[in-house]
């Protein structure tokens, strides 16, 4: 396997789901990447989050901040189930 001179050129987020249910998250700098030429990303994550990993994995340019993530969508009747249970 041949090294590659090229520097990674981007932070690499991943999204961790907190809070009740996992409806919220935050975005975690977990590693480096970078987008080549030819299309081609490689990513190199160094550590995953403990639990409400969701799979998502965001490239920021190196210095820039990932978007904030949205919340997820709730399903009809899904706060009356909260209230019932509460």
């Amino acid at each position: 396997m041949t090294e590659n001179p090229r520097p990674h050129t981007h932070t690499a987020f991943i999204l961790k789901r907190e809070g009740k249910r996992q409806k919220f998250g935050r975005w975690l700098e977990c590693g480096i990447g970078r987008i080549g030429t030819d299309g081609v990303v490689n990513v190199y994550l160094d550590r995953l989050p403990v639990g409400g990993f969701s799979g998502h994995v965001c490239l920021a340019p190196v210095g820039a901040k990932p978007p904030q993530p949205e919340p997820e969508p709730q399903r009809p009747g899904e706060d009356d189930e909260e209230a019932a249970e509460g």
